[in-house]
């Protein structure tokens, strides 16, 4: 046997590098493509929340109330076993709720303490908890991606508030556990509203 015919010659080493590269190129785009795809909108949108570092403002996420109308309740005696993991913001029933920042909605349900409540997935694997509802936002299911400002609920007195006046019970879990939410709520400082002189 010849050793030309044993060695391939330079242009079908071409051609098999060339397909090779074609197939990698194609995977890439396909891969590519899925990533960029709804159906991978949750995996994307988690991916970038865990690169995230935790927020060092947040807006209030009730409607219309300010931080400095909002007590610091957060580690109060709550009964004989428990202390207030959270900071409580009274508004009018009804009144929209809205995610304080980009999230995953992690759980929309009713029950225990907080009756209806909304949890939501943050910057940092940060758990943002939503709870004595009035109700939810239509549609808002688990796995959605929210921006911040999406509505998520209405202030009201389900769980353990009923018969309290409306409030929304508000929490951010970290890796630690809870923590007091109130002082990014004081750090929050709104965009200035452009005036009619910028708006032209």
């Amino acid at each position: 046997m010849s050793s030309s015919a044993a060695t391939p010659s330079p242009a079908r080493r071409l051609r098999r590098w060339l397909v090779r590269l074609l197939l990698l190129a194609t995977c890439v785009v396909a891969v590519g493509a899925l990533w960029n795809s709804r159906w991978a909108e949750v995996p994307r949108a988690m991916w970038t929340l865990a690169r995230m570092p935790p927020p060092t403002a947040l807006p209030v996420p009730v409607d219309g109330v300010t931080a400095r109308r909002i007590a610091d309740t957060f580690g109060a005696p709550r009964g004989r076993d428990r202390t207030h993991a959270g900071i409580d913001i009274f508004a009018k029933r009804g009144t929209p709720v809205r995610s304080v920042g980009d999230g995953i909605v992690a759980d929309v349900r009713e029950g225990g303490l907080g009756g209806r409540q909304v949890w939501v997935l943050g910057p940092a694997r940060e758990r943002y908890y939503y709870a004595h509802l009035e109700g939810w936002r239509d549609g808002l299911v688990r796995g959605e991606v929210v921006a911040a400002g999406t509505v998520l609920g209405y202030v009201g007195d389900s769980g353990n508030a009923k018969g309290t006046p409306p409030h929304l019970h508000w929490g951010i879990y970290g890796s630690e556990g809870a923590y007091d939410p109130l002082p990014l709520l004081r750090a929050w400082t709104p965009a200035p509203r452009a005036t009619p002189a910028a708006r032209r």
